[in-house]
């Protein structure tokens, strides 16, 4: 990734808002990521960090505010309009068919077709073990069906789909939860060399260790509102916990909207 590459925006989320009935969910936030970045978005439940990161998504229509990728004003309405720009979202559900198996995890509803419009299973094999490869060259599981693996290669299949499909931006929800620590550390090799091949990561979290081991900056909301962003190296836990808890801005130390 080039200098040039990483002082350019990769996504900003200005004076974002969304009400639900007349709770304001959302409220004026605005937010930004950079290639190769992982910006952690923290808050109890409730708080809209979910609500802001679906939105970008294209799972919640935005009420007020403007996206835009890479410099360029976005309209992001639906799922699809999010993947067209190249955003990739991977929740704690993962949304993977239990019945199938990996490869057909990897192209589910985007599935490579031969000339003769048949399913092309040789074409997807061989990507599918490809993309598994880079990520994680143990894990050769590719033809068990999914219900069978384990979490940490539950967490590959899904951040496959999202690299196969040139995923620029990846929305990660709480990835580790419920994870061993092998699994967990796992899941954080995977999120350094996303970052290594300039992919930015919004990371939803609850977990401290998480956040203060691979998020370069943090986003604080509470009760729909922006607390505050700081670089990551900048803060402790306990300030962290201050700002989640009573939407307390630490002392002394300075707001970030870039790295």
């Amino acid at each position: 990734m080039s200098a040039g590459q990483a002082n350019k925006t990769l996504v900003e989320m200005r004076n974002i808002g969304k009400a639900f009935g007349g709770v304001r969910a959302v409220d004026d936030v605005s937010i930004n990521l950079y290639p190769g970045e992982v910006m952690a978005i923290l808050g109890h439940n409730g708080a809209g960090k979910s609500t802001l990161m679906k939105m970008l998504a294209g799972a919640y229509p935005i009420d007020s505010g403007e996206v835009f990728i890479n410099g360029e004003r976005v309209n992001i309405r639906t799922p699809v309009d999010a993947q067209r720009c190249g955003i990739e979202s991977i929740y704690q559900t993962l949304a993977l068919a239990d019945n199938l198996d990996a490869v057909a995890n990897l192209f589910l509803g985007r599935e490579l077709l031969t000339r003769w419009h048949t399913l092309d299973d040789h074409r997807m094999d061989a990507a599918a073990r490809k993309v598994f490869e880079r990520l994680n060259k143990n894990f050769k599981n590719v033809r068990t069906p999914v219900r069978r693996l384990s979490g940490g290669q539950r967490q590959v299949v899904a951040i496959s789909r999202a690299i196969y499909f040139n995923a620029k931006i990846l929305i990660m929800d709480e990835p580790t939860a419920a994870l061993g620590p092998e699994e967990t550390a796992m899941v954080g090799n995977l999120v350094k060399q996303l970052k290594a091949d300039g992919v930015g990561i919004f990371l939803i979290t609850h977990d401290m260790p998480d956040v203060f081991g691979l998020s370069d900056r943090l986003a604080v909301m509470k009760n729909g509102k922006l607390v505050g962003s700081y670089k990551t190296n900048d803060v402790t836990e306990d300030e962290v916990l201050g700002m989640i808890i009573a939407g307390k801005q630490p002392e002394g130390k300075a707001q970030t909207h870039r790295l």
